[in-house]
């Protein structure tokens, strides 16, 4: 489990992390080509497949990311259509209790994310989760995403965090991967991200289901299932 008294700073990440992945995915995977065709009067499979095709080019991007790039690339209204869909977004269980947890514990809760400050905003006004949080940043205030050296430099210049004290928590092996590079100790995987499908059976970092695992304070009971692994 975790030691405590050995962290001094907490990063999560947002989607898939603190709020449930399914709202994302759909959007993007299902919704948005859908919407895509409408407005356009394309045919739904061919437009299903050029918008993967071309998410697929820039995945790991700070274009990926962006709404306005997506705007502008579709000629679609990103931010509309999200709103559309907006009651699909939701926290993961235990997140808010987590959060909670750690301000009681004096640990400092930073929200890292690659979400656009237009997708950002929506969430944090749809959830409950930026009342618990004390400094929140999307990493196009750096103009580079998570998943780049560039992004972690200017974290560091910025909150001054100590990497062999500090704690990331995200969905993203790649992202994890990008912290670990930097020197961050400790990393924490989530297993399930998107409520809708099925659990990740592997993980090269140690993974939670849920945050209740790892609560500051707590010990799990036998039987509890609040079991950190690493299948990796």
């Amino acid at each position: 489990m975790i030691d405590w008294s050995a962290i001094d700073t907490v990063l999560l990440d947002m989607d898939g992390t603190l709020l449930d992945l399914h709202f994302d995915n759909f959007f993007w995977v299902t919704y948005l080509p859908r919407r895509y065709a409408e407005q356009h009067g394309l045919c739904p499979e061919e437009s299903t497949r050029h918008l993967h095709r071309r998410m697929g080019e820039l995945r790991g991007t700070l274009d990926w990311y962006c709404l306005d790039f997506w705007s502008r690339e579709l000629s679609v209204d990103i931010r509309a259509l999200k709103r559309e869909v907006e009651h699909l977004i939701a926290e993961r269980p235990h997140a808010i209790h987590f959060l909670r947890k750690l301000g009681e514990a004096g640990k400092p809760r930073v929200l890292i994310t690659n979400a656009h400050p237009g997708a950002l905003d929506l969430k944090l006004s749809l959830t409950g989760i930026g009342d618990h949080l004390d400094t929140i940043i999307s990493s196009h205030q750096f103009n580079a995403p998570k998943e780049s050296p560039a992004f972690w430099r200017q974290l560091h210049e910025r909150t001054g965090f100590d990497p062999h004290r500090t704690l990331f928590i995200d969905d993203s092996e790649a992202i994890l991967a990008a912290a670990e590079s930097f020197g961050i100790r400790y990393l924490f995987c989530i297993r399930q991200p998107d409520s809708k499908q099925p659990p990740r059976p592997t993980s090269h970092y140690p993974a939670i289901h849920h945050f209740d695992e790892i609560f500051p304070g707590d010990t799990p009971g036998p039987g509890s299932g609040g079991e950190v692994t690493n299948d990796g």
